[in-house]
């Protein structure tokens, strides 16, 4: 039976050794400033997915996956060092696709401002095709008809 409270528990706490860990032992000058933004473990606590972030071009993202590749082993002893469970879990570093994801959310609502913007224009100065009222009033043409 698999405890959800549990994994989440534990993969809150490996979130704060891995960012603590990554802050304060590792000295790896490939390390970018990154950032760990999430942290999902399995049900049956054997496997940790940590989530991050690095703030720079593409070469600083590779260098920075390489020193964290580098540095599982001692980021896993750290864990299982301040988590006390019987099985420490491997740890798996995934660049988290949040920042991408928000940027192309961001270009498309400019977009959608932008046309927008040109529709409220387009439409300032339209005026009617026909009369401003197109569609005929049963009384009035009941009117029509007595008067003939």
């Amino acid at each position: 039976m698999t405890d959800t409270a549990r994994a989440r528990k534990l993969a809150d706490r490996i979130q704060v050794v891995v960012a603590e860990t990554l802050e304060r032992r590792i000295k790896d000058p490939r390390l970018g400033f990154v950032t760990i933004t999430d942290t999902r473990v399995t049900g049956d606590l054997r496997e940790a997915t940590v989530f991050y972030t690095v703030f720079g071009d593409e070469t600083e993202r590779e260098a920075t996956a390489a020193a964290l590749e580098s540095a599982k082993g001692v980021l896993r002893s750290e864990v299982g060092k301040q988590t006390g469970v019987r099985f420490t879990p491997s740890l798996t570093f995934v660049a988290d696709a949040l920042p991408d994801t928000a940027r192309t959310i961001d270009d498309l609502l400019d977009k959608v401002r932008s046309s927008d913007a040109a529709v409220r224009s387009a439409a300032a100065g339209a005026q009617y095709a026909g009369d401003a009222d197109p569609y005929k009033r049963a009384a009035e043409h009941d009117d029509a008809d007595e008067d003939e």
